[in-house]
């Protein structure tokens, strides 16, 4: 385990142990104050998105993408460090109860970008509004631990009935359905952001357009031209805008990572994620130190369609999944010093049962190198389960990027060579792709999952019944039974026990077939400083600044 992750995994183990009692924050001193290099203009380009994202609007937020934005553009009742700690938010401080099923957050004096003030009222609003059933809203899931939320997100409850309330304008009152210590922490994730009640009550589609958006964070939207790019520039009624350097935010779109690469060259971009970094020079790059890789507590992997035959059958996904030589594609394909996954919770995701990472409390789920004649068997025995001599036609989806082309390719030649099956590949424009998984119209596709917060369960509870995440449309009562135990308890013994075992079933069902634990690959110009990037893959411009070059 690397110096990095042992880190992680001291300061992650704190991290459950977030402020119960009156939490306050010091602030650091300005970036870069005193600085006599700072450039004059302090425009940054960002090379990290490669399309249009799904939706800015926190209701609609699901990837990536989305959250970088959102990051910039609005906060929580809670934020996060680079290292996962909890500090205050727009909640200048909160406390629980003895059990830590109930919290009362007190709000500070913030604005949004439109100059209303920010209330309890459009927290509570936003939170009910994203449990509403008539908005099936994907990450309503993640708000099931608000008494009553998932009973009024399948039309079991009133909305009254739902534990959030604006006591007063400063003032939210928060109950729970089980004590939840780590609850504040939860708070920092776009599904759980504040929505100006008065805004999207007068424009439903307030979050479509740079003229009709309005943010409560470092930054607002200036421009967004659709399938082009996004511009933000600095907030003036953000509450901490002394700290805030940067003016303008460029987004582009850069669908290429050759072309994105050629583009930080040139001097256009000044730093960007993988995406301007091509997957044929991620070594060299990296060689060179031009490049930079951080482990990163992420997965990815392959979804099976488990409503589509002959993905219906766990023998057959069993057989695709032992079909794969990790090891080569980590080696020879991504070469970006990521780790072959033999489970689906990654490297670095504490276990807060014990002092080691998660992944060092059980057995190997999967081996680095393919099981050719293992799988073989596997598939035999399932396709004759399902009644089939042969394997029919099947397609493997995946979003249009050099990257996940050159690994579906890798896979097509490996389940070629180790189970004698031809798979068809697709490639899609990133919100077809979505939508395709989401409506289950595919046979198996590629997957990826970065946490929304620090615990195994942000990699275990998207695979429930019914979850809006759950495009393998997987089912299994024993473990849904096992994460709500693990929902449910406050005990840190039992709550890893149980997840645990719901790997256990999960990993023995393979609706998801682990590939590899992720390494954040990022460029950055030399005169970029103070950026933030923190473990749970957010990256935050707030307090970055410009040199002169």
């Amino acid at each position: 385990m690397s110096k990095s992750l042992i880190k992680w995994l001291g300061i992650c183990m704190a991290l459950m142990l977030v402020l119960l009692t009156a939490c306050t924050g010091n602030e650091s001193s300005d970036a870069g104050k005193g600085n006599s290099n700072l450039a004059k203009e302090q425009v940054l380009n960002v090379g990290s998105m490669s399309s249009e994202p799904p939706g800015l609007d926190p209701l609609k937020a699901q990837d990536s993408a989305s959250g970088l934005v959102l990051s910039q553009m609005m906060e929580g009742l809670a934020t996060t460090d680079t290292e996962g700690k909890v500090l205050p938010g727009i909640a200048e401080k909160w406390e629980a109860n003895e059990d830590s099923s109930e919290f009362t957050f007190h709000l500070r004096d913030a604005k949004w970008s439109n100059g209303d003030p920010v209330t309890a009222m459009d927290f509570e609003y936003a939170w009910k509004r994203m449990l509403d059933p008539k908005n099936a809203a994907i990450y309503a899931y993640q708000l099931y631990y608000l008494k009553n939320g998932e009973k009024y997100n399948q039309g079991k409850a009133k909305v009254d009935d739902v534990g959030v309330k604006a006591v007063d304008d400063k003032t939210l009152k928060v109950t729970l359905e089980k004590p939840t210590p780590y609850f504040p922490s939860l708070t920092a994730f776009y599904a759980l952001l504040p929505v100006n009640k008065k805004v999207a009550e007068k424009d439903k589609n307030w979050a479509g357009e740079a003229s009709t958006y309005v943010s409560n964070g470092a930054f607002k939207m200036k421009e967004w031209k659709h399938n082009s790019k996004i511009v933000l520039e600095k907030n003036d009624q953000y509450y901490k805008k002394k700290k805030v350097k940067i003016t303008q935010i460029n987004f582009p779109f850069v669908a290429d990572s050759k072309t994105g690469y050629q583009q930080f060259e040139s001097g256009e971009l000044d730093e960007g994620n993988g995406n301007i970094v091509p997957s044929d020079l991620t070594k060299s790059l990296l060689d060179k130190k031009e490049a930079k890789a951080d482990p990163n507590p992420a997965s990815y992997g392959i979804d099976f369609n488990t409503k589509e035959k002959p993905f219906t059958n766990a023998k057959v996904r069993r057989a695709f999944a032992l079909a794969i030589d990790r090891k080569s594609i980590v080696e020879n394909v991504t070469q970006g010093g990521q780790e072959p996954a033999d489970g689906w919770v990654p490297w670095g995701m504490p276990d807060f049962s014990s002092d080691k990472e998660w992944v060092k409390n059980h057995d190997q789920y999967l081996k680095p190198t393919a099981e050719p004649s293992k799988a073989k068997k596997l598939l035999k025995e399932g396709l004759k389960e399902e009644g089939l001599d042969n394997m029919p036609t099947v397609t493997f989806s995946y979003n249009t990027d050099d990257g996940h082309k050159k690994i579906a390719e890798a896979l097509q030649q490996m389940w070629k060579k180790n189970l004698g099956v031809d798979v068809k590949l697709a490639n899609m424009e990133w919100k077809v792709f979505l939508e395709k998984k989401k409506s289950g119209d595919y046979d198996f596709a590629r997957t990826g999952w970065l946490p929304d917060y620090i615990d195994p369960m942000t990699f275990m509870d998207m695979y429930m019944t019914g979850s809006g995440q759950n495009d393998a449309k997987y089912s299994n009562k024993k473990f849904d039974k096992l994460i709500k135990k693990a929902k449910s308890s406050n005990d840190q013994d039992q709550r890893m026990k149980a997840m645990h075992q719901a790997e256990d079933i999960m990993m023995e069902d393979m609706p998801v077939a682990p590939l590899y634990w992720y390494t954040r690959v990022y460029m950055e110009k030399d005169y970029v400083k103070n950026v933030k990037r923190s473990i749970d893959g957010n990256v935050y411009y707030t307090e970055a600044y410009l040199t002169e070059h």
